[in-house]
């Protein structure tokens, strides 16, 4: 019933953009969530007949910045879509859009600039997928559990806020905390380096579970368990975010326990509210998407007939 209370409701926005040019400017391809979010905003601006001009920043904010700056210098843009890599120092260049009349949607991850900067952000609740991890993992251990913490991009709205949200509940039980927090920055290969690491120093009898700010660094996790000689799931148990494929395949192989959906179908929202902006409607700051929490390929696939 908690994990019920917690959900966030769906988008409903309706609009096609058919003849408009969106800049998209996207973070990078650090995991398969990531890749699968660009997939996906591709084929809904192609499903809508909008000419979508895309960058791939590769984790830069400085190849972010100089991507929105031309655009507006070729001034052919109706509109920009930013997944920002980080959320602070935006200031400027929001304020160079807003000044060349070109609005921008904020996805996924959030800016800390002023919201009159940009339209709205469209997003799921990092604060929630936190939560929504921490009390399956309370009630799976009835509130006794030392932690492992594989903390997303320092400084990104996903990682910060999912910690917040995770802790927002574990702080609720008095035989729950975190013994080592530590970044993987969403990448599988980092993930498994700091599981490793940990495993050398730790004895890992006193390890309860994994919380992993992405599936890509549990995967990583899970790797460095199975060569440490336990059973990655029953030794220590995982829950991570994102619900890609992957982890799907190590939830049919009983090595891990838990996913929360991060969901990646954010351009048909995005869109929408640039078509929506366009033609003077006022929108929310806030547009969010949900998502909810999976122990099994059967129930996800229910869920998504």
């Amino acid at each position: 019933m908690l994990l019920l209370a917690l959900c966030v409701p769906l988008v409903t926005a309706q609009g096609s953009g058919e003849g408009l040019t969106i800049g998209f400017s996207q973070i990078g391809s650090e995991s398969a969530w990531r890749t699968a979010f660009t997939e996906a905003v591709k084929a809904e601006a192609e499903a809508r007949g909008i000419n979508l001009l895309f960058s791939d920043a590769q984790q830069s904010q400085e190849n972010q910045i100089a991507a929105i700056r031309a655009w507006l210098a070729q001034g052919d843009v109706d509109a920009i879509v930013l997944a920002p890599v980080i959320e602070s120092g935006w200031d400027d260049v929001l304020q160079e859009a807003a000044d060349s009349g070109v609005p921008v949607i904020i996805v996924d991850r959030n800016v800390d600039s002023d919201p009159s900067l940009f339209v709205t952000r469209v997003s799921s609740d990092f604060v929630h997928e936190g939560r929504l991890a921490a009390v399956w993992l309370a009630q799976a251990t009835s509130g006794n559990c030392n932690i492992v913490e594989l903390y997303g991009t320092v400084g990104s709205a996903a990682a910060e806020d999912r910690h917040t949200g995770f802790m927002q509940v574990i702080d609720l039980f008095a035989n729950m905390n975190i013994i080592h927090s530590e970044t993987g920055n969403f990448v599988r290969t980092e993930g498994k380096a700091v599981m490793e690491s940990i495993l050398s120093s730790e004895d890992p009898a006193n390890i309860c579970a994994v919380f992993a700010h992405n599936d890509d660094m549990a995967i990583g996790a899970i790797e460095a368990i199975k060569e440490a000689g336990l059973v990655p799931a029953q030794d220590i148990l995982i829950v991570s975010v994102d619900a890609i494929p992957d982890i799907f395949d190590s939830l049919d192989a009983g090595e891990t326990n838990a996913t929360v959906e991060l969901s990646p179908f954010m351009g048909g929202p995005a869109f929408d509210a640039v078509v929506a902006h366009l033609a003077g409607e006022e929108l929310p700051k806030w547009i969010p998407v949900g998502g909810g929490l999976y122990t099994s390929r059967a129930a996800y696939d229910a869920d998504h007939q």
